[in-house]
Protein backbone atom coordinates (compact mmCIF):
# COMPACT_ATOMS: atom_id res chain seq x y z
CA UNK A 1 0.00 0.00 0.00
CA UNK A 2 1.20 3.53 -0.76
CA UNK A 3 2.48 5.36 2.31
CA UNK A 4 0.11 8.30 1.68
CA UNK A 5 -2.79 5.91 2.17
CA UNK A 6 -1.82 5.98 5.85
CA UNK A 7 -2.97 9.58 6.28
CA UNK A 8 -4.66 8.77 9.59
CA UNK A 9 -1.52 7.15 10.96
CA UNK A 10 0.57 10.17 9.89
CA UNK A 11 -1.97 12.58 11.39
CA UNK A 12 -2.19 10.83 14.76
CA UNK A 13 1.61 10.69 14.93
CA UNK A 14 1.94 14.37 13.95
CA UNK A 15 4.33 13.50 11.11
CA UNK A 16 4.75 14.75 7.55
CA UNK A 17 5.25 12.12 4.83
CA UNK A 18 8.69 11.82 3.26
CA UNK A 19 7.02 11.80 -0.18
CA UNK A 20 4.30 14.38 -0.74
CA UNK A 21 3.09 12.90 -4.06
CA UNK A 22 2.62 9.22 -4.94
CA UNK A 23 0.77 7.32 -7.68
CA UNK A 24 -0.87 3.91 -7.77
CA UNK A 25 0.01 1.41 -10.51
CA UNK A 26 -3.09 2.46 -12.48
CA UNK A 27 -2.24 6.17 -12.35
CA UNK A 28 -4.23 7.53 -9.41
CA UNK A 29 -2.28 10.41 -7.85
CA UNK A 30 -2.30 11.01 -4.10
CA UNK A 31 -0.99 14.40 -2.97
CA UNK A 32 -0.38 15.46 0.65
CA UNK A 33 -1.45 19.10 1.06
CA UNK A 34 -1.21 19.79 4.77
CA UNK A 35 -1.66 18.03 8.09
CA UNK A 36 -4.69 15.79 7.73
CA UNK A 37 -5.32 16.86 4.12
CA UNK A 38 -4.86 14.62 1.07
CA UNK A 39 -6.04 15.11 -2.52
CA UNK A 40 -6.77 12.10 -4.73
CA UNK A 41 -6.81 12.66 -8.47
CA UNK A 42 -7.83 9.99 -11.02
CA UNK A 43 -6.07 9.65 -14.38
CA UNK A 44 -7.35 12.31 -16.78
CA UNK A 45 -8.90 9.69 -19.06
CA UNK A 46 -10.99 8.33 -16.17
CA UNK A 47 -12.00 11.68 -14.62
CA UNK A 48 -15.80 12.02 -14.71
CA UNK A 49 -15.87 15.73 -13.86
CA UNK A 50 -16.95 15.46 -10.23
CA UNK A 51 -15.29 16.72 -7.07
CA UNK A 52 -15.95 15.11 -3.68
CA UNK A 53 -14.84 16.57 -0.35
CA UNK A 54 -14.94 14.08 2.55
CA UNK A 55 -14.23 15.55 5.97
CA UNK A 56 -14.26 14.04 9.45
CA UNK A 57 -12.59 14.68 12.77
CA UNK A 58 -13.86 18.27 12.88
CA UNK A 59 -14.61 17.06 16.40
CA UNK A 60 -11.63 14.98 17.45
CA UNK A 61 -13.48 12.31 19.45
CA UNK A 62 -15.88 11.35 16.63
CA UNK A 63 -13.92 8.32 15.52
CA UNK A 64 -16.33 6.19 13.44
CA UNK A 65 -16.28 8.67 10.52
CA UNK A 66 -12.49 8.98 10.79
CA UNK A 67 -12.15 5.21 10.55
CA UNK A 68 -14.53 5.15 7.56
CA UNK A 69 -12.38 7.65 5.63
CA UNK A 70 -9.29 5.68 6.63
CA UNK A 71 -10.77 2.51 5.08
CA UNK A 72 -11.61 4.35 1.85
CA UNK A 73 -8.08 5.75 1.64
CA UNK A 74 -6.55 2.33 2.24
CA UNK A 75 -8.71 0.91 -0.55
CA UNK A 76 -7.55 3.60 -2.98
CA UNK A 77 -3.89 3.25 -1.97
CA UNK A 78 -4.05 -0.52 -2.51
CA UNK A 79 -5.72 -0.15 -5.90
CA UNK A 80 -8.91 -1.86 -4.69
CA UNK A 81 -11.01 1.30 -5.16
CA UNK A 82 -10.46 2.92 -8.56
CA UNK A 83 -11.54 6.58 -8.44
CA UNK A 84 -13.15 8.42 -11.31
CA UNK A 85 -13.76 11.51 -9.19
CA UNK A 86 -11.35 13.95 -7.55
CA UNK A 87 -11.45 13.63 -3.78
CA UNK A 88 -10.20 15.78 -0.94
CA UNK A 89 -9.86 13.89 2.35
CA UNK A 90 -9.74 16.15 5.42
CA UNK A 91 -9.21 15.30 9.09
CA UNK A 92 -10.44 18.53 10.63
CA UNK A 93 -8.93 18.89 14.10
CA UNK A 94 -5.75 16.76 14.31
CA UNK A 95 -4.67 17.80 17.80
CA UNK A 96 -8.11 17.05 19.25
CA UNK A 97 -7.99 13.66 17.45
CA UNK A 98 -4.64 12.92 19.07
CA UNK A 99 -6.04 13.78 22.51
CA UNK A 100 -9.36 12.01 21.98
CA UNK A 101 -11.28 15.20 22.77
CA UNK A 102 -14.12 16.96 20.98
CA UNK A 103 -12.05 20.16 20.75
CA UNK A 104 -9.34 21.93 22.72
CA UNK A 105 -10.62 25.48 23.27
CA UNK A 106 -13.07 26.26 20.45
CA UNK A 107 -15.60 24.13 18.59
CA UNK A 108 -14.16 24.13 15.05
CA UNK A 109 -17.60 23.55 13.54
CA UNK A 110 -18.73 26.94 14.86
CA UNK A 111 -15.85 28.86 13.25
CA UNK A 112 -16.74 29.03 9.54
CA UNK A 113 -18.26 31.71 7.30
CA UNK A 114 -16.02 34.36 8.83
CA UNK A 115 -16.43 33.34 12.46
CA UNK A 116 -12.75 32.32 12.78
CA UNK A 117 -11.77 35.94 12.10
CA UNK A 118 -13.42 36.92 15.40
CA UNK A 119 -11.43 34.40 17.43
CA UNK A 120 -7.80 33.56 18.13
CA UNK A 121 -5.91 30.32 18.71
CA UNK A 122 -4.98 27.18 16.80
CA UNK A 123 -8.56 26.06 16.14
CA UNK A 124 -9.55 29.40 14.61
CA UNK A 125 -6.43 29.14 12.42
CA UNK A 126 -7.37 25.57 11.47
CA UNK A 127 -10.88 26.62 10.44
CA UNK A 128 -9.36 29.30 8.20
CA UNK A 129 -7.03 26.68 6.69
CA UNK A 130 -9.91 24.27 6.09
CA UNK A 131 -11.83 27.02 4.29
CA UNK A 132 -8.82 27.70 2.08
CA UNK A 133 -8.28 24.00 1.31
CA UNK A 134 -11.95 23.63 0.34
CA UNK A 135 -11.93 26.86 -1.70
CA UNK A 136 -8.88 25.72 -3.66
CA UNK A 137 -10.28 22.22 -4.20
CA UNK A 138 -13.62 23.52 -5.50
CA UNK A 139 -12.05 26.22 -7.68
CA UNK A 140 -12.24 24.39 -11.03
CA UNK A 141 -15.27 25.52 -13.08
CA UNK A 142 -17.70 23.19 -14.78
CA UNK A 143 -17.40 20.34 -12.28
CA UNK A 144 -20.03 18.96 -9.88
CA UNK A 145 -19.27 19.65 -6.22
CA UNK A 146 -20.28 17.47 -3.26
CA UNK A 147 -19.22 17.74 0.39
CA UNK A 148 -20.03 15.24 3.14
CA UNK A 149 -18.86 16.27 6.61
CA UNK A 150 -19.10 13.15 8.77
CA UNK A 151 -19.84 13.29 12.50
CA UNK A 152 -21.08 11.25 15.43
CA UNK A 153 -23.19 12.85 18.16
CA UNK A 154 -22.44 13.55 21.83
CA UNK A 155 -25.69 11.85 22.85
CA UNK A 156 -27.95 9.04 21.75
CA UNK A 157 -30.66 9.61 19.17
CA UNK A 158 -34.14 8.26 18.51
CA UNK A 159 -33.18 8.55 14.83
CA UNK A 160 -29.68 7.08 14.64
CA UNK A 161 -28.40 8.44 11.31
CA UNK A 162 -29.49 11.75 9.87
CA UNK A 163 -28.27 14.67 7.77
CA UNK A 164 -28.39 18.44 8.01
CA UNK A 165 -28.88 20.28 4.70
CA UNK A 166 -27.66 23.92 4.73
CA UNK A 167 -29.62 26.87 3.35
CA UNK A 168 -28.89 29.72 0.99
CA UNK A 169 -31.28 32.44 -0.09
CA UNK A 170 -32.57 31.79 -3.62
CA UNK A 171 -31.31 28.20 -3.77
CA UNK A 172 -33.60 25.18 -3.54
CA UNK A 173 -32.82 21.92 -1.80
CA UNK A 174 -32.26 19.04 -4.22
CA UNK A 175 -34.55 16.01 -4.35
CA UNK A 176 -31.80 14.03 -6.10
CA UNK A 177 -29.38 14.67 -3.25
CA UNK A 178 -31.99 13.67 -0.68
CA UNK A 179 -32.59 10.42 -2.57
CA UNK A 180 -28.84 9.80 -2.56
CA UNK A 181 -28.79 10.28 1.23
CA UNK A 182 -31.75 7.94 1.59
CA UNK A 183 -29.89 5.28 -0.36
CA UNK A 184 -26.82 5.87 1.85
CA UNK A 185 -28.77 4.94 4.99
CA UNK A 186 -29.81 8.33 6.32
CA UNK A 187 -33.14 8.01 8.09
CA UNK A 188 -33.95 11.71 8.28
CA UNK A 189 -32.83 15.08 6.89
CA UNK A 190 -33.15 18.45 8.55
CA UNK A 191 -33.78 21.15 5.93
CA UNK A 192 -32.27 24.30 7.37
CA UNK A 193 -33.77 27.74 6.69
CA UNK A 194 -31.09 30.23 7.74
CA UNK A 195 -27.39 30.81 7.26
CA UNK A 196 -25.00 29.04 9.61
CA UNK A 197 -21.35 28.92 10.72
CA UNK A 198 -20.62 25.21 10.14
CA UNK A 199 -18.18 23.76 7.60
CA UNK A 200 -20.94 22.53 5.28
CA UNK A 201 -22.71 25.90 5.50
CA UNK A 202 -19.49 27.47 4.21
CA UNK A 203 -19.07 25.07 1.26
CA UNK A 204 -22.80 25.26 0.40
CA UNK A 205 -23.17 29.03 0.68
CA UNK A 206 -19.75 30.23 -0.50
CA UNK A 207 -18.51 27.48 -2.86
CA UNK A 208 -21.82 26.30 -4.40
CA UNK A 209 -21.26 22.68 -3.40
CA UNK A 210 -24.06 20.34 -2.42
CA UNK A 211 -23.06 19.93 1.22
CA UNK A 212 -24.35 17.88 4.14
CA UNK A 213 -23.44 17.30 7.75
CA UNK A 214 -24.01 13.59 8.39
CA UNK A 215 -24.61 12.32 11.93
CA UNK A 216 -23.83 8.61 12.04
CA UNK A 217 -24.46 7.53 15.63
CA UNK A 218 -22.93 8.11 19.05
CA UNK A 219 -19.29 9.14 19.54
CA UNK A 220 -17.02 6.37 20.80
CA UNK A 221 -13.21 5.92 21.12
CA UNK A 222 -11.08 4.52 18.29
CA UNK A 223 -11.62 0.79 17.82
CA UNK A 224 -14.98 0.75 19.65
CA UNK A 225 -17.33 1.56 16.76
CA UNK A 226 -18.80 -1.87 16.15
CA UNK A 227 -22.21 -0.46 17.09
CA UNK A 228 -22.02 2.28 14.45
CA UNK A 229 -23.27 0.72 11.21
CA UNK A 230 -22.02 2.79 8.27
CA UNK A 231 -22.13 -0.03 5.71
CA UNK A 232 -24.74 1.62 3.45
CA UNK A 233 -22.93 4.95 3.51
CA UNK A 234 -19.58 3.27 2.87
CA UNK A 235 -20.98 1.40 -0.14
CA UNK A 236 -22.54 4.57 -1.57
CA UNK A 237 -19.29 6.52 -1.12
CA UNK A 238 -17.34 3.81 -2.96
CA UNK A 239 -19.90 3.99 -5.78
CA UNK A 240 -19.65 7.80 -5.97
CA UNK A 241 -15.85 7.58 -6.00
CA UNK A 242 -15.79 4.91 -8.72
CA UNK A 243 -18.60 6.45 -10.79
CA UNK A 244 -20.80 3.35 -10.45
CA UNK A 245 -23.57 4.91 -8.36
CA UNK A 246 -27.04 3.64 -9.32
CA UNK A 247 -29.54 6.39 -10.07
CA UNK A 248 -32.40 6.77 -7.58
CA UNK A 249 -35.07 9.36 -6.86
CA UNK A 250 -36.84 7.50 -4.06
CA UNK A 251 -37.51 9.30 -0.80
CA UNK A 252 -39.52 6.37 0.57
CA UNK A 253 -39.10 6.16 4.33
CA UNK A 254 -36.99 9.33 4.58
CA UNK A 255 -38.24 11.66 7.31
CA UNK A 256 -37.93 15.39 6.58
CA UNK A 257 -37.80 18.08 9.24
CA UNK A 258 -37.62 21.87 9.21
CA UNK A 259 -36.10 24.18 11.79
CA UNK A 260 -38.72 25.93 13.86
CA UNK A 261 -36.47 27.82 16.29
CA UNK A 262 -32.96 27.86 17.65
CA UNK A 263 -32.44 28.06 21.40
CA UNK A 264 -29.60 30.52 22.01
CA UNK A 265 -27.78 30.63 25.34
CA UNK A 266 -27.33 34.28 26.29
CA UNK A 267 -25.78 34.03 29.76
CA UNK A 268 -24.46 31.80 32.53
CA UNK A 269 -27.96 31.90 34.02
CA UNK A 270 -29.27 29.76 31.14
CA UNK A 271 -31.34 26.73 32.25
CA UNK A 272 -32.39 23.88 29.95
CA UNK A 273 -35.24 21.87 31.46
CA UNK A 274 -34.32 18.52 29.95
CA UNK A 275 -32.54 15.47 31.42
CA UNK A 276 -28.78 15.39 30.77
CA UNK A 277 -29.19 12.16 28.80
CA UNK A 278 -32.12 13.29 26.63
CA UNK A 279 -31.84 11.86 23.11
CA UNK A 280 -31.87 13.76 19.83
CA UNK A 281 -35.32 13.82 18.19
CA UNK A 282 -37.12 13.52 21.55
CA UNK A 283 -40.67 14.85 21.20
CA UNK A 284 -41.79 17.81 23.31
CA UNK A 285 -45.38 18.56 24.30
CA UNK A 286 -47.03 21.89 23.58
CA UNK A 287 -46.82 24.18 26.59
CA UNK A 288 -43.60 22.63 27.93
CA UNK A 289 -41.12 25.16 29.35
CA UNK A 290 -37.94 24.16 27.54
CA UNK A 291 -35.46 26.77 28.71
CA UNK A 292 -34.99 30.03 30.60
CA UNK A 293 -32.37 32.77 30.59
CA UNK A 294 -31.74 36.32 31.79
CA UNK A 295 -34.29 39.11 31.38
CA UNK A 296 -37.12 36.58 31.83
CA UNK A 297 -36.34 34.98 28.46
CA UNK A 298 -38.39 31.78 28.13
CA UNK A 299 -38.68 29.12 25.43
CA UNK A 300 -42.10 27.50 25.61
CA UNK A 301 -43.11 24.80 23.12
CA UNK A 302 -45.80 26.15 20.80
CA UNK A 303 -45.22 23.88 17.78
CA UNK A 304 -47.18 20.75 16.95
CA UNK A 305 -44.90 17.70 16.73
CA UNK A 306 -41.85 19.59 18.01
CA UNK A 307 -38.63 17.69 18.63
CA UNK A 308 -35.26 18.72 20.04
CA UNK A 309 -31.82 18.04 18.54
CA UNK A 310 -28.34 18.95 19.80
CA UNK A 311 -29.44 20.12 23.27
CA UNK A 312 -26.32 21.34 25.05
CA UNK A 313 -26.56 23.87 27.91
CA UNK A 314 -22.75 23.90 28.27
CA UNK A 315 -22.05 25.81 25.05
CA UNK A 316 -20.46 29.24 25.27
CA UNK A 317 -22.75 32.25 25.69
CA UNK A 318 -24.10 33.43 22.36
CA UNK A 319 -24.11 29.98 20.80
CA UNK A 320 -26.92 27.58 20.01
CA UNK A 321 -27.96 25.34 22.91
CA UNK A 322 -30.48 23.32 20.92
CA UNK A 323 -32.65 23.27 17.81
CA UNK A 324 -36.43 22.87 17.78
CA UNK A 325 -37.56 21.05 14.65
CA UNK A 326 -40.94 20.04 13.19
CA UNK A 327 -41.93 17.52 10.49
CA UNK A 328 -42.18 18.88 6.95
CA UNK A 329 -42.92 17.62 3.43
CA UNK A 330 -40.92 17.39 0.18
CA UNK A 331 -42.79 20.33 -1.34
CA UNK A 332 -40.44 22.94 -2.76
CA UNK A 333 -37.59 20.59 -3.63
CA UNK A 334 -35.79 21.19 -6.89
Amino acid sequence: MLALGKLLELTLAGREPAQKIQSTVDGVQMRWLSEGALEVRPPEARDNGSDLLLSSGIHGNETAPIELLDRLLHGIARGEIKPRTRILFLFGNPEAMRRGERYLELDVNRLFNGRHEKNIGPEAMRAAELEQLARSFFSQPGRSRLHYDLHTAIRGSKIEQFALYPWKDGRQHSRRELARLNAAGMEAVLLQNKTSITFTAFTYEQLDAEAFTLELGKARPFGQNQGVNVSRLELRLKQIIEGTEPETDSLDGLKLFAVSREVIKHSDAFLLHLPADVENFSELEKGFLLAEDVAKTRWVIEEEGARIIFPNPKVKNGLRAGILIVPTTDAGLA
